[in-house]
């Protein structure tokens, strides 16, 4: 398989591209999907509680005929309906119609009530209870993992994050973290820059590499994901896409290519950055202008 595994610190191991549910929704689609990924290679089903199609999922699974042994399937504790972690690992596995979980995480770091290392606990007990094989988080960043590390009796062993090009240098301190540590990082959203953000300094490079290998930009960028180590969570409703994520993994991009992908991340991000800033010194600038005109119009002096 031109996506192997990867292992994680738990002794476990996982593919290292996921088909996720994210944006799925509910019904007879998301089990559609998710049996046209199975049955199109895809070993590694991501969904989560605040998906709320963890049942569709579950369908999917029960409905390809495959052994249990043969999907690696992660969900993630949201906090729905104010449950707790106990509660909502029972009702996943409910409506997943598994056992156990082969990854479990909790899905933000404002959802680690009443603290980081209380819930963390109660993730270890999980594991300990053989509801989940490995155990992990999602949008935490160095300062979350430090205080994760500092109180566990296991380390987890995934971070699921943001990652692309152009959120790459403000994701590094996780990263690093994580290579320290041997914590596996998965990359939601690697597309974005195509997706979301098209006709900004990545069309260029990403044109030129995959030209040169007769590739799709997506599939460039998704090359780019898995020379950074990282765990590929991606989607698609059609079929070449997904045979074209999956092809991806034979791509193997140089030292330059990589270079130049992250150059152009870079410089990117400065942009977006800059007009943030901009965005925000406008908006002082009207609340500015709207205060002086209120206190001209009531005869007011700020001074």
């Amino acid at each position: 398989m031109p996506w192997d595994l990867i292992k994680m610190n738990s002794g476990h191991s996982i593919p290292s591209i996921g088909f996720g549910t994210w944006t799925l929704g509910n019904g007879q689609s998301p089990i559609d999907q998710v049996e046209q990924a199975l049955d199109n290679g895809y070993n590694h089903i991501d969904t989560a509680q605040a998906y709320r199609n963890e049942g569709e999922t579950g369908t999917a699974l029960k409905e390809s005929g495959l052994a249990r042994s043969d999907v690696f399937v992660t969900t993630k504790y949201s906090g729905t309906n104010g449950l707790d972690i106990p509660t909502s690992i029972d009702n996943s596995l409910n409506s997943l119609g598994v056992s156990y979980v082969d990854l479990y995480l909790i899905h933000s770091p404002r959802l680690a009530v009443p603290d980081i290392p209380t819930a963390w606990a109660k993730m270890e007990k999980v594991k300990e209870d053989g509801k989940a094989k490995s155990i992990g988080v999602s949008n935490f960043d160095a300062k979350d993992l430090e205080i994760l590390i500092n109180s566990a009796k296991i380390k987890p062993a995934v971070n699921q994050i943001l990652l692309h090009p152009y959120v790459y240098q403000q994701q590094l301190p996780i990263l690093n973290f994580a290579a320290q540590h041997n914590i596996v990082i998965e990359a939601y959203s690697a597309l974005i820059p195509i997706t979301k953000q098209p006709g900004g300094p990545l069309d260029a490079p990403l044109n030129e590499i995959a030209t040169k290998f007769g590739a799709t930009p997506d599939q460039i960028l998704l090359a780019w994901t898995k020379a950074k180590g990282a765990v590929v969570v991606t989607t698609s409703s059609k079929k070449a896409r997904l045979q074209g994520y999956l092809a991806a993994g034979d791509i193997e991009l140089s030292k330059d290519d990589i270079a130049a992908i992250d150059a152009a991340g870079a410089l990117g991000e400065k942009r977006m950055h800059a007009k943030i800033t901009l965005r925000k010194l406008a908006i002082g600038a009207l609340v500015g202008a709207a205060a002086l005109g209120a206190c001209s119009y009531f005869n007011l002096s700020l001074f």
